[in-house]
C-alpha cells in the first residue's frame, strides 16, 4: 500500500519548519530569578508557556520546559531562568501532555534540583490519563485531576499549604503519539494567599472562559496567543484577538499575561507577530493598560492589597 500523500505532506512540512528553526543564532539572556513575599503573587515567564509561580508561600513550576530543541525543532530564544537557579520547587502543574508543555528531560533535572536543595522533590499535578508519562520521574506524589477538580497542595510531610489548585476546560487535545487519546488536557486556577491565577494551557476560543471567570473568578490570566496560522490552527490554538477576547470573557481577571509565541516556530505567522497584533486589539479595546507582556526572566508582581484596593494595576520588576 502507498502512503497516502497527506504523510508527504507532512513530512515537508516538519523539514522546512525544523530547517528554519536553526537559521537565525539563539536570542534571550537568562536572569537571576526575582522573589517575593509571602503575601505577593509573583509570575515569572520562563518562554512558551512555562511559568515560575510564587503564591502563598510556595514555588511552582507550570509547563517548565528548559531544553534546547523539542525532538528536532529549536527553540528560538532562551528559557529567561536556569533550572540551577531556581528556588525551592514545591510542585509541578503540566497542562497536557504535548511535548512542548511535558517534557520529561526538564523534568528530572528540577527533581534532582528540588532534592539537592530540600531533600526531597516536588509532587507533579497532571490531567487525567497523564499520569503514568511522568510516575518514574522521581515526584513524591502523582496527581490527576479532571476538569472542575481541585486540590490542596500539600508539604513534604503532609500539611496543608492553603495552596489550591482547579484543573479547568479547554477546547484542544490531549494525545502525546496521536493514538493515545484518553489522555485528558486543561488549564488551571492556582488560587491562596487571597491570589487567583489562571494558566488556560493551549486552548482554542470556545465559551467556557465565560464559566471559568464565573465559577473560579481568577484576577491573573495566562493566555496563549501563537501559533494560530494558517486558520485551520485556529481550531486548538487562540489568535491574539480571540486570546483578548477570552479575557474579557472571564470577567474578573485585571491582568493579562500572553504566552505560548516567540519560542519554538510553531504556526507560520512571523514569530513576533503576536505580541504586536495583541497590543494592538487591546488598544482598540481600550484594554491596554491590563496587559503585561513580559520577556523571558521577567517576574510580575502582585501584592494582595492591590488585589483588594486598586484592582486594574501591576507592577513588574525586572529579574
Amino acid at each position: 500500500m502507498r502512503p497516502h500523500p497527506s504523510i508527504f505532506r507532512k513530512l515537508r512540512q516538519l523539514y522546512r519548519v525544523t530547517r528554519e528553526s536553526y537559521r537565525q543564532p539563539l536570542a534571550g539572556t537568562h536572569r537571576e530569578p526575582v522573589l517575593v513575599e509571602h503575601d505577593q503573587l509573583g509570575v515569572t515567564f520562563i518562554g512558551h508557556s512555562s511559568f515560575l509561580v510564587q503564591i502563598g508561600g510556595r514555588n511552582l513550576l507550570i509547563d517548565p520546559v528548559f531544553t534546547r530543541a523539542l525532538v528536532l525543532l529549536r527553540r528560538q530564544r532562551r528559557p529567561g531562568l536556569r533550572i540551577k537557579n531556581l528556588p525551592p520547587i514545591d510542585a509541578v502543574l503540566l497542562t497536557h501532555a504535548h511535548m512542548d508543555h511535558l517534557n520529561p528531560r526538564s523534568l528530572k533535572r528540577i527533581v534532582r534540583h528540588a532534592r539537592k536543595l530540600t531533600g526531597y522533590a516536588p509532587e507533579v499535578i497532571v490531567p487525567t490519563g497523564v499520569g503514568d508519562l511522568v510516575s518514574g520521574l522521581g515526584f513524591r506524589m502523582v496527581s490527576e485531576l479532571d476538569w472542575w477538580q481541585s486540590t490542596e497542595l500539600r508539604c513534604s510531610d503532609g500539611q496543608p499549604t492553603g495552596v489550591e489548585v482547579t484543573l479547568t476546560p479547554a477546547k484542544h487535545w490531549g494525545a502525546r503519539f496521536f493514538k493515545d487519546t484518553h489522555r485528558l488536557f486543561g488549564g488551571y486556577v492556582v488560587a491562596g494567599a487571597g491570589h487567583r491565577l489562571y494558566h488556560s494551557g493551549d486552548t482554542a476560543y470556545f465559551h467556557g472562559f465565560h464559566e471559568i471567570g464565573q465559577r473560579l473568578q481568577p484576577q491573573v490570566a495566562l493566555l496563549p496567543i501563537g501559533a494560530y496560522s494558517p486558520d485551520s490552527y485556529r481550531a486548538v490554538h487562540t489568535s491574539p484577538e480571540e486570546a483578548l477576547q477570552a479575557f474579557l470573557d472571564l470577567g474578573t481577571a485585571h491582568t493579562l499575561v500572553p504566552m505560548h509565541f516567540g519560542t519554538f516556530p510553531l504556526g507560520r505567522e512571523p514569530m513576533d507577530e503576536p505580541p504586536v497584533r495583541l497590543m494592538a486589539a487591546a488598544q482598540r479595546a481600550r484594554a491596554d493598560s491590563m496587559v503585561r507582556v513580559l520577556e523571558e526572566g521577567q517576574t510580575l508582581v502582585q501584592n494582595t492589597k492591590a488585589v483588594k484596593h486598586a484592582g486594574t494595576r501591576s507592577a513588574i520588576q525586572q529579574g
